[in-house]
């Protein structure tokens, strides 16, 4: 079952980068541009499903030095996604949607986790991590989490979302060296993944998604 979904994983985001998705190092117009894959499922939900597949756990520290578990999120949808903290492009611009998507939400946004999993073990230190927070707007939200770990924590993570992390010993802005893989997660309140929005979505679908599974 591990392999049938880490197979679907790879194929999903090799497609997705194949016709979205961009490295941090390259620059991009997403905000302005259509939504590229994010089509609407039969449920309502924008991006593309996942099946509701359970959604892998883990437990690694935040911005504050407090252990967070994916599992303790149980009862709410969770945004997850993958950040690092020097990146200039895409991580900017997705961490801006979800903050425009959390203030059209109002006071629901409260009611929902946003999750952020370091792509960088080595340049994501929790003063830049509590930096980034707090010049996106994103410090905040109550269950606001910016995960942080040391390559070892982190790679099996990355591995199990099918997500690249930033190579070893990356620490020039390059297209070659920086890329990671820029996506979000919409998981359920029952830890299920829902769907998978590439780095072209809309601040209104992940506000539509959210106010779906809310109601779920």
């Amino acid at each position: 079952m591990k392999k049938n979904r880490l197979f679907f994983l790879i194929s999903l985001l090799m497609a997705l980068c194949i016709l979205c998705l961009s490295s941090c190092g390259t620059t991009s117009n997403a905000a302005s541009s259509s939504s590229g894959t994010n089509s609407a499922s039969a449920s309502g939900l924008q991006g593309t499903d996942l099946g509701a597949t359970p959604a892998p756990n883990f437990q690694l520290v935040d911005q504050h030095g407090k252990m967070i578990s994916l599992s303790q999120f149980k009862g709410m949808p969770v945004v997850l996604t993958f950040f690092y903290t020097h990146c200039v492009t895409l991580c900017p611009l997705i961490a801006q949607k979800i903050y425009v998507s959390l203030n059209q939400l109002g006071p629901k946004a409260q009611q929902i986790a946003i999750i952020a999993i370091s792509a960088d073990p080595t340049g994501d230190t929790p003063t830049n991590v509590l930096a980034f927070s707090k010049e996106h707007g994103l410090e905040g939200y109550t269950n606001w989490h910016y995960l942080m770990g040391s390559r070892a924590q982190l790679t099996p993570i990355w591995h199990a979302y099918g997500v690249a992390g930033l190579p070893p010993n990356a620490t020039v802005m390059t297209e070659n060296e920086m890329t990671h893989t820029s996506v979000v997660y919409l998981i359920d309140s029952q830890g299920r993944e829902q769907v998978l929005l590439d780095s072209n979505f809309l601040p209104s679908q992940l506000t539509q998604d959210v106010t779906i599974l809310l109601h779920k």
